[in-house]
């Protein structure tokens, strides 16, 4: 099956596996009982009813639409595939939603019109009104979508949108701004020539002006040729880029040459190398046609030493995405109640984007592109949407704009009060699991499956293969891993398989074997057990990542934790001064990541081996770019029970590590709710290191706690998990739970490929 069908076959199922579709509907109150109920409906409901119809304003105040944006659409232009209906669309839109959701915890109801009419599709807009916060008009056909914006912008009291036009205009004109300071040109002075006349290129072409191009010197190009005052077959907004500059039969090519900026927003492959050549010194490409660009980026690059270069694309430098745009717009107009977005808040969302390109980018963003740091200049002219930053960088740029224009219905007074409520609003678990894969993918490594009889297991492999987050190699039976990869069309046909018990491996066995029987002669293992030991998947993967044949392994989906965790030991071992390795899994929580230790291998860890443990923990966490804030749970609130031996060892431990790292957000021995309570430390306890912030590394007095805790938690809150993962060993090696689902599996892949680019 090539990679095609792949994709379209996992796109299908990645929508119908489960609940259909990508977002859902969650309740924000209590409704266990039937006070809650009474409160929430009849007959509690009718006072914010009452309170709203006294004064309209409090809609916002005991409502959702606030936070509330449309995200409408007719399906007339949708992405690259046209005109496909509000049905084929809405898959889109729900993509859109969950965009919003994720990047500005905006919540979002998608609505599909089953209409062309423009009379019509403005009046079921406008009657919607009173619903939503906000309107993002999405892949709406020109010239259409220019007025059916205009007009709900005219119409309506609360912001309007149109994605299509604004998204790619605000990212484009804050990487040309910047693009522009780096070889040192002024905007109202360069002649840029843009190729494509939709909505996209206009709106581009119109914020541009805004910030000082000067309409003489911009060249628009349709699929006809130069928009030029002869032409008479100009439709919907082109008129207003006509240009008599150059000949009216000019072709691209002639056009681009001596030219400073290309702007493409039309299909892939019309330039070539001599087009580019034919530009200005320190010239500027910006190819954003999808998935193909006007030109390759290795062929501009190599075409020019001095270009600069960006795409739509995210796997090359200075990526014009709009999700840096719109989650941080529609949030900041949303936080002011504003009317409109106006063009003020749109430059102000261009000069934010812009500026934070030129600020230190934090190592989060440097792991995830694999960049030693990543600096200001022609290979980064805008922030990466990994970029933690953006919220707070954005969205309050945007509210400002909206103040200080007038189109505010709420001001904010704190500034500083409002950033850390943003930054509160979404927690790092999605951005830590993208920057995880991402980061894989730049430097994908060997991994070796020890279980890949499994399903599960070899789609997990077929998946990370497909994605080049790893290559895959697999242990087992050769028959039935191809029987399995053909009944279930995997792409592995050219993965290594190899199988321990085969006669072809019986000279690489006894290799490792002698290697073995030289760690642990005087463990226990005489030679014949040594050998034997090696046909053991476990054993004979944990082999091959010691001597190099693999860089990772990845096993447990058929044996007991011990059965896995134990070759891993043997032949691993610990990293240099580690007493003991440790067990922690990632729990993916609306407070962010949670890191919990030790949840599956030491049983009754003593003082000191708690100690051991957290700092292990504590280096893990600080790999994600995260500072670590530690808790020790017990049942115990700072000797609140003095008795008994968890309270009397969790407090000992804390008591060590503060003396060993001063520094350490460290505290305990504490109840499990105090650490997500700060407030309450605050009160109680403030003394305590951990009332300034939630903790977020969870240290347990024995195995038996940390695994209830765990599973628990996952199961009841329905929580996404890494892990687990081994703590302390030379080498990476994971274990996985039996039973782990294919995304699980893929999860913990990456994570060991990251483990072994760290070396």
């Amino acid at each position: 099956m090539s990679t095609k069908q792949n994709l379209k076959a996992d796109a299908l199922h990645y929508h119908e596996k489960g609940r259909p579709g990508k977002i859902e509907v969650i309740p924000t109150k209590e409704y266990a009982n039937q006070r809650d109920l009474s409160l929430a409906y009849s007959p509690g409901v009718a006072e914010p009813c009452l309170a709203i119809a006294e004064n309209k304003e409090d809609v916002y105040k005991y409502t959702a639409k606030g936070n509330l944006v449309a995200v409408i659409s007719n399906g007339t232009a949708v992405l690259g595939l046209g005109d496909i209906g509000p049905e084929a669309g809405k898959p889109v839109m729900e993509g859109k939603g969950l965009l919003f959701k994720i990047y500005a915890d905006i919540d979002v109801f998608d609505i599909e019109l089953n209409t062309t009419d423009v009379e019509e599709f403005i009046r079921t807009v406008k009657i919607l009104e009173p619903t939503f916060g906000g309107v993002n008009l999405e892949d709406i056909s020109a010239p259409a979508c220019f007025e059916i914006e205009e007009r709900l912008k005219a119409e309506l009291d609360i912001p309007v949108m149109h994605d299509d036009q604004h998204g790619t205009a605000i990212i484009s004109a804050a990487a040309l701004i910047n693009a522009l300071e780096l070889v040192k040109k002024d905007i109202g002075e360069v002649k840029i020539i843009v190729n494509g006349a939709g909505a996209s290129a206009i709106s581009c072409t119109r914020l541009y002006q805004f910030l000082g191009a000067n309409k003489k010197n911009i060249f628009m190009f349709d699929s006809k040729g130069l928009i030029h005052p002869n032409r008479t077959n100009l439709d919907g907004k082109k008129s207003e880029f006509i240009n008599d500059n150059l000949p009216e039969d000019i072709s691209l090519a002639e056009a681009l040459k001596d030219a400073d900026v290309f702007i493409g927003l039309s299909r892939g492959n019309v330039l070539d190398k001599d087009m580019v050549k034919a530009m200005a010194k320190d010239c500027i490409v910006f190819a954003m046609a999808n998935p193909n660009p006007e030109i390759s980026y290795e062929e501009a690059t190599a075409a020019r030493e001095d270009i600069i270069m960006a795409t739509g694309r995210s796997d090359y430098p200075n990526q014009v995405n709009n999700v840096l745009g719109f989650p941080y717009i529609f949030r900041g107009a949303l936080d002011v109640r504003s009317k409109v977005i106006n063009e003020e808040m749109k430059l102000a969302a261009v000069l934010a984007l812009a500026k934070l390109a030129k600020e230190p980018v934090p190592e989060i963003v440097n792991l995830a592109y694999s960049e030693d740091n990543l600096t200001f200049g022609k290979n980064y002219i805008i922030p990466k949407p990994v970029d933690p930053r953006l919220l707070t960088t954005v969205a309050p740029a945007v509210a400002r704009a909206a103040i200080e224009t007038g189109v505010a219905r709420q001001e904010i007074k704190d500034w500083e009060e409002y950033e850390l409520q943003l930054s509160k609003r979404l927690g790092q678990d999605n951005s830590l699991l993208r920057i995880i894969h991402n980061k894989a993918k730049k430097n994908p490594k060997r991994v070796v499956f020890a279980d890949a009889e499994n399903l599960s297991v070899l789609k997990a492999a077929h998946q990370v293969y497909v994605e080049g987050i790893a290559t895959p190699i697999l242990l087992g039976n050769i028959d039935i891993i191809n029987r399995l990869v053909e009944e279930n069309q995997l792409q592995l046909d050219r993965a290594e398989k190899i199988d321990p018990l085969s006669a072809e491996q019986a000279d690489i066995v006894k290799a490792y074997g002698n290697l073995f029987y030289e760690k642990r002669k005087r463990k226990g293992f005489i030679y014949s057990d040594a050998l034997n030991i090696m046909k053991r998947r476990s054993y004979y993967g944990a082999m091959m990542v010691e001597t190099g044949s693999a860089d990772a392994m990845i096993g447990g989906m058929t044996h007991n934790y011990p059965d896995t965790i134990r070759p891993a030991l043997q032949i691993i071992g610990p990293q240099e001064g580690v007493k003991k390795v440790a067990g922690m899994y990632i729990l993916m929580s609306r407070f962010g990541p949670l890191f919990l230790a030790d949840t599956t291998i030491n049983f009754d860890p003593e003082v000191d081996e708690l100690v051991e443990i957290a700092e292990l923990a504590a280096e893990e966490v600080r790999k994600f770019n995260i500072v670590p804030r530690i808790a020790f749970l017990t049942y115990s609130n700072f000797g609140s029970v003095p008795e008994g031996p968890a309270p009397k060892k969790m407090r000992a431990a804390v008591e060590i590590l503060q003396r060993k790292h001063p520094d350490m957000i460290v505290d305990g021995e504490m109840q499990a709710h105090l650490a997500f309570d700060p407030e309450l430390l605050k009160t109680n306890h403030p003394f305590s290191k951990l009332s300034s912030g939630v903790a977020n590394t969870f240290i347990f007095p024995n195995l038996s706690s940390a695994n209830i805790a765990y599973n628990m938690v996952k199961e009841v809150g329905n929580i996404e998990k890494i892990g687990p993962i081994v703590l302390g060993l030379r080498k990476p090696v994971k274990v996985l739970q039996m039973g782990a689902s294919v995304r699980e599996i893929v999860n913990i892949v990456s994570l060991a490929v990251v483990d072994a680019q760290r070396g």
